[in-house]
């Protein structure tokens, strides 16, 4: 059993805790996410099944889209709804307002990392600092808002504004922070109170199993070399051989990165050797 799965996490679960199940559920170990759902976000995880493994940081590198719900007048330590109250504050902005900042955020961005996150500083996650409430100076990330629309009238709940955004967005950002920068551009102060990723790279929220499908076998894998977008060059067995005992080879393909099919299974991805352009060498192999 080899390849991708679509799922739509549900709320107040990890990511670790749909792959333990769906580990569980499958009778394997080697299952793994192409990018952490925080507890109180659902949506699209795409798993990673057995030699589906060998493809997941492709999939990680995709463009990931989102809906989310800000509220402005309230700050927490986690960024987010479930975290301690910082600060609250009543709001006066106007829908133009937030229209123009939103735009304003569109192209390559510098975003700093939230405290409550796994990203490692010396060894240690950055959620273990803030635990622990040692200091630390916190990463920025370049990343690219490619969309970021409003995308639901504002509503006015006790003097803090709510509204619904879509964005589309670049690997490595942080919903929570781009809520907490926008709320910094508008002069106050921001939460992400729910969060749900409708789409990463081509794979849709509409083609996700739940849990409950998986469990009722009602559910189907994705095939490997339908999930990853690098061009695909059919192989004879003379070039199969090589190919499984990770050879070189000489340089005939007109792509810097492509993967070789065989019996239409994708049997290894290679690309261009660094130090030799005249040859091509192997960057994974699936089938030994």
């Amino acid at each position: 059993m080899d390849g991708i799965l679509l799922i739509n996490k549900d709320r107040n679960m990890t990511s670790r805790d749909v792959v333990n199940k769906v580990c569980h559920l499958l009778g394997t170990k080697k299952i793994g996410h192409s990018g952490t759902l925080d507890p109180l976000a659902t949506g699209v995880l795409v798993l990673g099944i057995n030699k589906g493994l060998k493809i997941i940081n492709d999939i990680t590198a995709l463009e990931k889209e989102y809906e989310a719900k800000v509220t402005l007048g309230i700050s927490t330590d986690t960024l987010d709804i479930e975290g301690t109250i910082l600060k609250e504050e009543s709001v006066d902005v106007t829908e133009e307002d937030i229209d123009k900042v939103l735009e304003s955020f569109i192209g390559d961005y510098d975003m700093e990392v939230p405290i409550y996150s796994a990203i490692k500083i010396n060894g240690k996650k950055l959620y273990e600092y803030a635990r622990n409430n040692e200091e630390v100076e916190l990463p920025i990330h370049k990343v690219k808002v490619f969309e970021l629309n409003r995308i639901s009238d504002i509503t006015n709940n006790k003097g803090k504004l709510e509204f619904y955004i879509r964005c589309r967005v670049s690997k490595g950002t942080y919903i929570r922070s781009l809520i907490r920068d926008i709320a910094t551009r508008l002069n106050t102060v921001g939460i992400m109170s729910e969060l749900k990723r409708i789409k990463q790279g081509k794979f849709s929220i509409e083609d996700c199993y739940t849990l409950k499908d998986v469990e009722d076998n009602n559910y189907k894998l994705l095939d490997i070399k339908d999930c990853i977008d690098i061009p695909l060059i059919d192989i004879d067995e003379s070039i199969l051989k090589k190919v499984k005992n990770g050879s070189k080879l000489p340089n005939i393909y007109s792509e810097d990165r492509f993967g070789f099919i065989y019996n239409n299974k994708l049997v290894s991805i290679y690309k261009k050797d660094e130090k030799n352009d005249q040859l091509v060498k192997p960057e994974r192999v699936l089938e030994n």
